[in-house]
Formats: structure tokens, C-alpha cells, sequence
């Protein structure tokens, strides 16, 4: 595996899009997260990135685009919803689920009918995206670490999270070091393909809110239905840490803190609130806006997770629409941890 510190010459581009074309795995940044991507169109290729996060084979992979890439050759047909959003938001952090078209392959979607498409924006991943296959090509990209662990939004994240793989001489070709993700959350993912029958169903929030949507769309769109399609970082148990996660209201916190410190129990803490009466080395605070909370929640969690603690503990986020993003993904991160606060306090 080359990892790439730099990327502002188009040969370490150029290497890395041929690399795709061979069908070697590279991990690249987007505005939201790392990716590790691979030739869309390469069932083969694909297959190494399944095999490379342990992810489950049923659970479908975003096809990323360049902005000047003709999307119809992957869907069968692009709806007036979907044009009024690209001219909105791409480049930018938003998905599409759309009909597959008949000669996409299913390993990018799950053995499904749909695909999950978009545009990123970030510099480093356009100009890769212009690289491979003289820009018309498409990569398969979910997020560039083990399946349902914390999603990388440095180049570092992702070496760590693969170190056994590259010592091994694993099926990483590069790592594209483009800094720290802007947005540090994956990005919305909006179903346009049953809008005849459901309309627009929001499937993943993120960093463009339902709002923002329905400014363009004129409706807001609906919360998922049991017949959605499957997506990307929509299982209930995603994101998560080694270590425990366990969210405590803001007004308990300094309680239940007091509390775990009295049976000898190690914490880490996440808050973006103040709390003068609490004291531990382990303490994170992040920014108290959504976008700059979801900027540095991921790194704060990997952070976090090498504070040898027991369990981190992260003060409850306000319940406004523009947070809804970063309590989706701490929702699914504390998922298999609902039993670990009452379990300490009782040991």
C-alpha cells in the first residue's frame, strides 16, 4: 500500500485511477468521510472491498461520480426530483437511491434493483473521479474502515484501521491523503425511486437536513417505511467504537459521572457543554453547532477509544431538526450498549 501525503500532482492521480482500473482498492477522502473505492462495474473488485471491511454481502455500496459523468448510464431513468436537487446540492454530500440500470452489476447494490449514486465534492475526490476511465467511470466506495466501526476522516484513521491488512500486504493499493473531512458525517441519502407510490423517503440524514430537501422538493420527504430499499450506515447498530458508548442527558450527567467514579469505573467523556463539577482526563468537547459537532465527532470518538475506559459516555444532544444527522449516527453507535450504563452502576 502507498499512502499518498500529498496529492496536487496528477501523476499520484493518474496511479492511483489506474490502480482502480486493475481492480486494486484505494481510499480516498469526500467532503464527508474516507471512502475505499473500487471500480463500480467490476463485481470482482467490488467483492475486495466487501471482503476488506468484513461487510455483510447484502448491504449495498455508494457509486460515486465525477460532476461531469452522465448519471444515466446507471440508472434507468433520472427523475425531475433528482434534477432540481443536482443542480441544488452535487457536488455535495447526497445520495440518491434510483432504478439500477439493467447492465449495472448488483454487487454495488446489494443484490437489489436500486443504486445509491452521487457526486462528491471534495477536490481530491473529483479529480480522481476525472482520472479513472477518462472521468465516465464510477466508484463503489463505502467508508474506509471495518464494517460498523467508526467511520475515518483522516488518511491516519484509515492506516490504523487496516494495519493488520497492510502488513500483511493487503488489497489496498493507496491511501489519498486529502486532510480532514469538511462535513465528518456520510452524507444524506434521499429514495427517489418509489416516488410514485411513497414520494421522496429520507433514509439516512446528514449534513443537508429534510429542510433543505423540501426547499427544493417543495414536500418534506418521509421518514423510512419497512419496503425501503436498503442503503448504506442505515443498520441499527453503525458507527460504533470498541469501547462502549452510552448517551446520559445533560442535566444527569454530572450525577451519573459521580456515580461511576465511586465504583472505581474508567470513563471517557464526550460533551459540548461545560461541566465545572465533573473531572477526568478523558473528556473530548466538541463545538455546540450540528456541522462543527459532526466535524469532530468521529475523530473524537477514535480518540476516545484509546482512553483504556470502561465506557464513553456522551452528554445528549438538543433534538432540533439541524442535529438530526449527528443523533442519528451516536443513536446507532450506542445501539448494542442500552445495557452498559446499569450494568456498571450496579457492579
Amino acid at each position: 500500500m502507498s499512502v499518498v501525503a500529498s496529492v496536487n500532482e496528477a501523476a499520484q492521480i493518474s496511479a492511483a485511477a489506474q490502480a482502480l482500473a486493475e481492480g486494486k482498492l484505494v481510499a480516498f477522502p469526500t467532503e464527508t468521510v474516507y471512502g475505499l473505492g473500487a471500480d463500480a462495474e467490476n463485481p470482482e473488485a467490488v467483492a475486495r472491498i466487501y471482503a476488506a471491511k468484513g461487510r455483510p454481502s447484502n448491504h449495498p455500496v455508494i457509486v460515486h461520480v465525477a460532476p461531469e459523468a452522465d448519471i444515466r448510464y446507471w440508472v434507468k431513468e433520472i427523475p425531475a426530483e433528482a434534477e432540481k436537487l443536482i443542480a441544488a446540492f452535487w457536488p455535495g454530500p447526497l445520495t440518491f437511491i434510483l432504478k439500477r440500470a439493467d447492465h449495472i452489476p448488483d454487487a454495488v447494490s446489494g443484490g437489489q434493483d436500486t443504486v445509491g449514486i452521487r457526486c462528491p465534492s471534495h477536490p481530491v475526490a473529483m479529480a480522481l473521479l476525472r482520472a479513472f476511465k477518462d472521468g465516465k467511470g464510477g466508484v463503489a466506495a463505502p467508508s474506509a474502515n471495518k464494517f460498523g466501526h467508526v467511520s475515518p476522516t483522516m488518511a491516519a484513521h484509515v492506516i490504523e484501521e487496516f494495519e493488520q491488512e497492510v502488513q500483511a500486504g493487503g488489497p489496498i493499493a493507496y491511501v489519498l491523503d486529502g486532510g480532514q473531512s469538511e462535513v465528518g458525517i456520510e452524507s444524506t441519502i434521499l429514495d427517489l425511486s418509489r416516488l410514485a407510490t411513497h414520494g421522496p423517503v429520507l433514509l439516512r440524514p446528514g449534513h443537508i437536513t429534510a429542510d433543505q430537501l423540501a426547499s427544493v422538493l417543495g414536500v418534506v420527504p418521509a421518514s423510512p417505511d419497512a419496503a425501503a430499499p436498503r442503503a448504506s450506515g442505515t443498520l441499527d447498530a453503525h458507527y460504533a467504537p470498541h469501547t462502549p458508548v452510552v448517551q446520559v442527558a445533560a442535566n444527569e450527567l454530572d450525577d451519573v459521572v459521580q456515580q461511576l467514579q465511586a465504583k472505581g469505573q474508567r470513563l471517557a467523556l464526550m460533551s459540548y457543554q461545560a461541566h465545572p463539577a465533573i473531572h477526568t482526563d478523558a473528556w473530548r468537547h466538541l463545538p455546540a453547532d450540528p456541522a462543527g459537532y459532526a466535524h469532530d465527532l468521529y475523530a473524537g470518538l477514535r480518540e476516545l477509544d484509546h482512553a483504556d475506559a470502561d465506557v464513553i459516555l456522551v452528554e445528549a444532544l438538543p433534538q432540533e431538526k439541524n442535529w438530526q444527522g449527528v443523533n442519528d449516527r451516536l443513536r446507532r453507535a450506542a445501539f448494542d450498549s442500552q445495557d452498559v450504563l446499569r450494568q456498571l452502576l450496579a457492579s
